[in-house]
């Protein structure tokens, strides 16, 4: 029998592995992870302080006397809201204004629903055609246009109408919002509209049960695109309306400004009626308009 000696018997050594060589950091994060705090929010304080002090200087002619030199508003006066509002009919053009921007919402978030849903969910055979007119069309200004629109509105006899101004600016704004929407939809997944189908719904049944929720964000953000745009937008105003009982917002702003003198005061008091409905509507939709643009920024 033989017999070995254990002692005399060498271990197995394991081979040698090779060290990984260790993950080296993004240089654009490292930079950012051992950058002192001073850089970072330096940069954001100037940004931030210069973006903030025209709205400081704003309030200030606002809310000061007439005459008054003062960096502080102190005293503080509203009569120049008072004279904006009362004397210069800033109250019929915030009416005028709300009832544009809502009527624009409501027809461009409609017809661009129907047209987006064609979009994403049917093919025929100039839609790649159909697609770059749309994309063309936002090079073009609407200034060209005033001529031809004019005219149409002349023979509709909608000129001096809020109408002629609510039509052109849903025109205007239809192209983008129809893109913006079709990538909304392409989203949602078709199988969903398909379940729907075999539970016995129709395409309309189920695209209001099914895809229509969904589609909460997206139809926000463009239907608030649309309303700034038309609460904002000078030049249908100005061209297709005479009367003063129906003009808008801007048109009022222009108003206050003549080629002898200005009214800093109730300008400054005109720019802040007109800035802070706007900003009161951000500041509640924020969350579904950035998760609306996020959305329909996949797909498009």
């Amino acid at each position: 029998m033989i017999t070995k000696d254990i002692d005399t018997v060498a271990p197995a050594v394991p081979a040698p592995v090779a060290d990984e060589p260790p993950q080296r950091p993004r240089k654009g994060r490292r930079a950012w992870d051992e950058a002192p705090r001073r850089q970072i929010y330096l940069p954001l304080g100037i940004y931030l302080l210069f973006t903030l002090v025209p709205f400081y200087w704003i309030l200030l002619f606002a809310l000061r006397p007439t005459g008054s030199t003062s960096l502080v508003p102190w005293p503080m006066t509203f009569e120049h809201f008072d004279k904006v509002w009362n004397d210069r009919s800033f109250g019929t053009y915030f009416e005028n204004s709300v009832y544009v921007g809502l009527a624009t919402l409501l027809m461009t978030t409609l017809v661009a629903l129907a047209g987006g849903y064609a979009l994403a969910r049917f093919d025929f055979k100039v839609k790649r055609a159909f697609m770059l007119a749309l994309l063309c069309s936002q090079f073009v200004p609407g200034a060209l246009l005033l001529v031809p629109l004019f005219q149409i509105f002349a023979e509709l006899q909608m000129i001096n109408s809020l109408g002629s101004v609510i039509l052109a600016e849903t025109v205007f704004q239809l192209p983008l919002s129809m893109i913006l929407i079709s990538g909304f939809i392409r989203n949602v997944p078709y199988s969903l509209e398909e379940a729907a189908w075999v539970d016995g719904c129709n395409r309309f049944t189920g695209f209001r049960v099914v895809v229509l929720p969904l589609l909460r964000p997206g139809l926000i953000a463009v239907g608030s695109f649309a309303f700034v745009h038309s609460w904002n937008h000078f030049l249908f105003a100005l061209m297709f309306l005479s009367d003063q009982e129906k003009q808008t917002i801007p048109v009022g702003l222009n108003s206050l400004m003549s080629a002898d003198s200005v009214d800093l005061g109730a300008l400054a008091a005109g720019g802040i009626v007109a800035a802070v409905p706007v900003v009161i509507v951000f500041a509640f939709i924020q969350k579904w308009l950035i998760t609306g643009f996020s959305a329909g920024a996949v797909k498009g």
